[in-house]
């Protein structure tokens, strides 16, 4: 998987969602929330793709039900739009399953949600 070539992302770690609880943004600043919804799942992967492939996993660790991660990226001159991937932990408790893809404005998110059935953005 190669990262794509407009979005430069520098700062990509995951980090826990309290130490940025204060700081409320939106992804034109920098970065945007992820936040698992679910009921028993987690998430093992989150991958965008500008349209030049995909990008490699900002995830650093799980993001087990309930919980939240800060996405941290650099775009000064990235492409905005972009698409949307999210790998979860497979019932063998190793493998990844890729959902559907889903197309998001990357600089314009605060939160993307990750719902058992559902996944969206504001």
């Amino acid at each position: 998987m190669k990262m794509p070539k407009t979005l430069a992302m520098t700062a990509v770690a995951m980090l826990p969602a309290a130490s940025f609880a204060l700081a409320q943004g939106t992804g034109s600043e920098g970065y945007f929330e992820i936040h698992n919804n679910t009921t028993n799942n987690v998430v093992v992967g989150f991958y965008t793709n500008d349209g030049e492939g995909w990008s490699t996993n900002w995830l650093e660790d799980g993001l087990v039900p309930g919980t939240a991660a800060v996405a941290r990226f650099t775009a000064p001159s990235g492409n905005c739009d972009q698409t949307l991937r999210v790998g979860w932990l497979g019932a063998d408790g190793e493998s990844e399953v890729l959902d559907d893809p889903i197309n998001i404005d990357i600089c314009a998110a605060t939160d993307v949600y990750l719902d058992d059935n559902e996944i969206y953005f504001d």
